[in-house]
């Protein structure tokens, strides 16, 4: 399923480039009275109307397949197989890590050992 994802998105890229390229070759309307006093397109490969129709029907046939692959992409990622449960659920719970304190510092020890009393937590409080 992945891989016919892959093949229709780089398709659907490409297509999407061929549209852009095809309809900046294309004329404006107000290209065919240029065409009409000389301006070299009249001697074109299709003729002064021929290219027109050309470009015309290429684009009109690749805006088509672009739309089709539209939609295919948005069909094929909106029915994906879910997972059962919500992402938190399956996240890996982390044990905080205990750092040693050095074998010189007897007093920490003693201190992280002994309970705090009353007298210790008034002495925290900013006045």
């Amino acid at each position: 399923m992945d891989a016919l994802f892959s093949v229709i998105l780089v398709a659907h890229i490409l297509v999407g480039l061929g549209v852009c390229g095809l309809v900046l070759m294309q004329h404006g309307k107000g290209a065919d009275m240029g065409a009409a006093f000389g301006s070299g397109s009249s001697g074109s490969l299709f003729g002064a109307t021929g290219s027109a129709n050309f470009l015309s029907r290429t684009t009109a046939v690749l805006a088509t397949v672009f739309f089709v692959t539209s939609l295919t992409l948005a069909y094929m990622a909106s029915h994906k197989p879910k997972t059962s449960g919500s992402v938190m659920e399956n996240a890996v719970q982390s044990q905080p890590l205990s750092v040693p304190s050095p074998k010189g510092d007897q007093a920490a020890d003693n201190k992280a050992a002994a309970p705090e009393t009353k007298d210790s937590k008034a002495k925290d409080i900013p006045k």
